[in-house]
């Protein structure tokens, strides 16, 4: 008799416990999609920041544990609220998701765009200074080579040709 009764409270707080399927009430202060794309868009950037950029930006006073929400003028709680809310709402939270995805990505291509055009101006800049370098070193062969053949103008016929191993007699 025992055993049933506790087999029949089992099943009835299992069913009562699983009646609350209608997800998470909308919190009073739920954040809206677009300002989640944005907050979604910063946590993922301060969450990509490695090391050494980490430890600049803790320098420069930037506390990265709470920037987003400081940023956006949020608290944690506001932000696991509106997160609930919206990863029960799978459909909702899918289209913010996309969103923020697809301006991650299209943020990236700009900053690779950006990252290859200095490139180039670096590259271009590098081979102006080769170039001028050249001219420099060619300019100053080119006076040496002056003054040598001013030289040698002068002391016409004082150079001698130089006595090398095969010109001279056998002993």
């Amino acid at each position: 008799m025992l055993k049933q009764f506790i087999t029949y409270l089992g099943v009835i707080l299992i069913a009562t416990s699983c009646g609350n399927l209608s997800g998470p009430k909308k919190p009073e202060n739920l954040i809206p999609k677009d300002k989640m794309i944005n907050i979604l868009i910063d946590a993922r950037l301060v969450g990509s920041v490695n090391g050494t950029n980490k430890r600049f930006l803790e320098d420069r006073g930037y506390d990265l544990k709470n920037y987003v929400f400081e940023k956006h003028g949020i608290d944690s709680l506001q932000f696991a609220e509106s997160n609930d809310y919206y990863t029960y709402h799978i459909k909702q939270y899918q289209d913010i998701f996309d969103k923020a995805i697809d301006s991650l990505d299209r943020l990236k291509e700009v900053l690779e765009k950006k990252q290859d055009e200095e490139q180039k101006i670096r590259r271009r800049k590098e081979l102006d200074s080769i170039r001028k370098l050249e001219k420099v070193k060619d300019s100053l062969i080119n006076s040496e080579k002056k003054k040598i053949d001013k030289e040698e103008i002068k002391a016409e016929g004082v150079l001698a040709k130089p006595l090398l191993e095969k010109d001279t007699l056998p002993q």
